[in-house]
């Protein structure tokens, strides 16, 4: 009985506190929402339907960017609570760069979507409330370059969510190590 308690305990300080946790998730939802979305808005025709889903993966691109920043901001000051001590040297390695790659493409990702838009010459209004301003003149040579890294970076970040999603279940289902239960809600 004792050892289960202390497990419980030794869990709980590795585990995330609770404001990480809501903004992981919230990043999470926006995120696994707008690939699907992304890949979708590119395959329609022209007309309403597009332009909806184009003004909504804008406005979720803005949001994660400011999710992203102010995550990073909690975790400077903040930090992270210590790595599980049951991963290996070659799994926490592995780990810090899948998270340190994550954040750095869902930064990068929304800037560069709202520099391709620029140059697009489309604006960029965030839910229906304000618009961005542009951010380059108009260049559609520039916005079709950006677009294609945009592209590029879409799947990575979706091939690095495979592995991180894959990570954590493996953690939840095979190891039983209490890595994924360190986030969860």
């Amino acid at each position: 009985m004792n050892s289960a308690i202390n497990d419980d305990r030794s869990l709980l300080k590795h585990e995330y506190a609770g404001f990480a946790k809501v903004l992981h998730w919230m990043v999470a939802a926006c995120v696994l929402f707008m690939i699907p979305v992304g890949i979708i808005m590119g395959n329609l025709p022209q007309g309403d339907l597009q332009n909806s889903l184009y003004n909504l993966h804008r406005s979720f691109g803005v949001l994660v960017l400011a999710l992203m920043l102010i995550r990073l901001a909690y975790r400077i000051i903040a930090g992270t609570p210590p790595a599980e001590p049951t991963l290996s040297a070659f799994q926490r390695v592995l780990s810090g760069f899948v998270h340190g790659t994550l954040y750095v493409l869902l930064i990068a990702q929304p800037i560069l979507g709202w520099v391709a838009t620029s140059a697009y010459g489309a604006a960029i209004w965030v839910f229906g409330l304000f618009q961005l301003p542009p951010v380059v003149e108009k260049n559609e040579a520039l916005a079709e370059q950006l677009y294609a890294v945009h592209d590029i970076m879409g799947f990575t970040i979706a091939g690095l969510l495979v592995l991180h999603i894959g990570a954590a279940l493996y953690h939840y289902f095979i190891r039983r190590d209490g890595v994924l239960q360190r986030m969860l809600p």
